[in-house]
């Protein structure tokens, strides 16, 4: 079972420190298998393979724009996090999953990724959106072929003005695993305010642009819908039960053998300072 939390806009930082804690958690097995979904605040991470000279905004851009510059320990290179865009941290131990083969054993990393991949594409086409792969590249891009293919619109179609070779990213992935334990997770933009990623060279990919679903479909899309579908398409590709549950508080508790202070920590997230600035 996945117990899912929604936790509403959460800057980045408390995020760092919220995954840290439920990761050691899940290593003691004191909680089971967590997706937090969730917005960040306007933020620029850098993954562990991240070059600076792909955040391409100054500073003080930056600083007129309201957004902050993070380093982690995730995979990948650069992002953008903000309103609008559904960000998903599983904190899954991968020895619980079956694989492909249904037989009980740890799920690989790769697998894992595109498993993640899969469960946004199927959103994607909850939503009517025709989403796809890309070999050599992480994450889930438009598919112009199918797009084409459904509207009955051609590269010749004086309309509107379709590249069938370009594709457009709508959803980043990027994770870290620890002991067979995941965080990080995956970001789908939503109704995001896509200027923002002029400030970077998102993921490093020069020649590809990035999309949001509002963008595909000319209109806003409600995010609790969209979770609901995100949430859904984990319990059918990850094989298992989803649970949501009010906040993280509901994950501890004496059932699952958690001491009860454990709460009063997590509600002090807050205060706490210890993260490291890019």
């Amino acid at each position: 079972m996945i117990s899912v939390v929604q936790l509403g806009t959460v800057d980045y930082a408390t995020g760092l420190r919220l995954q840290k804690q439920l990761v050691s958690l899940r290593k003691e097995e004191k909680i089971g298998d967590v997706l937090l979904l969730l917005e960040h605040s306007p933020v620029i991470t850098l993954g562990r393979n991240a070059r600076v000279a792909n955040v391409i905004a100054s500073p003080e851009r930056m600083t007129q724009q309201g957004v902050e510059l993070f380093e982690c320990d995730r995979g990948g290179d650069v992002t953008f996090h903000g309103p609008g865009q559904i960000v998903g941290y599983p904190i899954f131990d991968l020895r619980g999953f079956a694989t492909t083969e249904g037989k009980r054993k740890t799920l690989g990393a790769v697998d894992f990724i595109r498993r993640l991949e899969e469960v946004l594409i199927r959103t994607c086409a909850d939503f009517k959106i025709p989403t796809k792969r890309l070999a050599g590249l992480t994450g889930v891009w438009t598919d112009a072929e199918a797009i084409e293919s459904n509207s009955g619109i051609t590269s010749e179609s004086p309309a509107l003005d379709v590249d069938k070779d370009s594709e457009a990213k709508l959803a980043a992935i990027g994770v870290h695993i620890s002991r067979f334990v995941t965080s990080h997770g995956f970001a789908l933009n939503v109704n995001t305010d896509l200027s923002f990623f002029n400030l970077i060279v998102p993921c490093g990919i020069t020649e590809k642009p990035v999309t949001s679903m509002r963008e595909q479909l000319n209109r806003e899309v409600g995010l609790n819908l969209v979770a609901e579908s995100i949430s859904r398409n984990f319990g059918t590709v990850f094989s298992t039960q989803m649970l949501w549950v009010e906040a993280i508080d509901d994950l501890l508790g004496p059932t699952i053998g958690v001491p009860m202070q454990r709460p009063a920590e997590f509600r002090q997230l807050h205060e706490e300072d210890d993260t490291t600035w890019a």
